[in-house]
């Protein structure tokens, strides 16, 4: 897609909307300017709610008007299963999962440009399953995510359980209310030598802390979508790369697929050969990262 977009000159914007909030640059910007000290370690969260634990469902005739071939697309061909298609988030063939990929990806994206975009990380650890229900689905019902940047670790707590975790409300998105950061499920922390920055996603805005849990420095937020929309008409138009452009867009989306990985393979820790985007340590683990597609579904290696 990256080369695709460069070499046909388009403009393509991931739905990473959180880049296009004010109180996303200012955050990057507080950052950059020293005021934490040296960012030592981010924790990101994406900690949803539970509805349950998963159950199997019988396999049954596709309902009409349905092309169940073109739903499943590059995927194996299996029979109509109403859990799949309706519940395709707990299957690793449609999904990266639904706390990990659906939602979590949008958190490691926004502590990504807040910490001034790294690439790839060297290394990846991951440990979880189906601890909370019991279910018997491929995709965790939890996962804890370690990222090895070399000067700085990040973590990712991913789940779908306890409803005492929360995202943020209305008035947090649409006024100049701050979250309760500590059940709040979809925080940032971000960890300096000096002092700590609460980050909230959904228009949460900022808050810095010194000692003593003192507020020293803030900035409210506003839910971004419509400062994503509007960059995205700019950019067209202006022909510069928008705010959430295929390329941060692709090395957001890898932090959910290393982890996916390591966690698949046994929850193992992965070297990352970030030039050539291959595991150096575990052949298991590249087969991951393409898996193979269905003849009639294949694209083209080249551009």
């Amino acid at each position: 897609m990256i080369e695709a977009a460069k070499k046909y000159r388009r403009i393509v914007q991931c739905g990473t909307q959180n880049r296009s909030g004010p109180y996303g640059f200012s955050a990057r910007e507080y950052i950059q300017s020293g005021k934490l000290g040296k960012v030592v370690h981010v924790k990101s969260y994406c900690m949803l709610p539970g509805g349950g634990g998963w159950r199997a469902q019988p396999d049954s005739p596709a309902p009409k008007g349905l092309d169940w071939d073109r739903w499943l697309g590059p995927a194996p061909a299996v029979p109509y299963n109403q859990g799949r298609h309706r519940g395709w988030y707990s299957w690793w063939d449609y999904s990266g999962g639904m706390a990990l990929a659906g939602d979590a990806s949008h958190v490691l994206d926004l502590a990504r440009m807040a910490l001034g975009d790294p690439g790839h990380p060297q290394a990846v650890y991951c440990a979880g399953g189906n601890n909370a229900y019991a279910s018997r689905c491929e995709v965790p019902e939890i996962q804890v995510i370690t990222y090895d940047y070399g000067d700085f670790t990040m973590t990712c707590e991913s789940s779908n359980f306890g409803n005492y975790l929360k995202k943020s409300h209305g008035g947090v998105r649409y006024g100049n209310k701050f979250p309760d950061w500590r059940q709040n499920s979809t925080r940032i922390e971000i960890y300096g030598t000096k002092r700590m920055m609460y980050l909230g996603r959904h228009g949460g805005g900022w808050q810095v802390l010194a000692g003593n849990g003192k507020v020293v420095d803030f900035e409210y937020g506003h839910f971004p979508d419509k400062y994503h929309q509007k960059n995205f008409i700019e950019s067209i138009r202006t022909r510069k790369q928008p705010n959430g452009n295929i390329e941060q867009g692709h090395l957001s989306a890898c932090l959910v697929h290393l982890g996916n990985a390591a966690y698949r393979v046994g929850n193992k820790q992965l070297f990352l050969d970030a030039a050539r985007e291959k595991f150096i340590n575990n052949e298991q683990a590249n087969c991951l990262l393409k898996p193979e597609y269905r003849k009639h579904y294949r694209i083209p290696e080249q551009v």
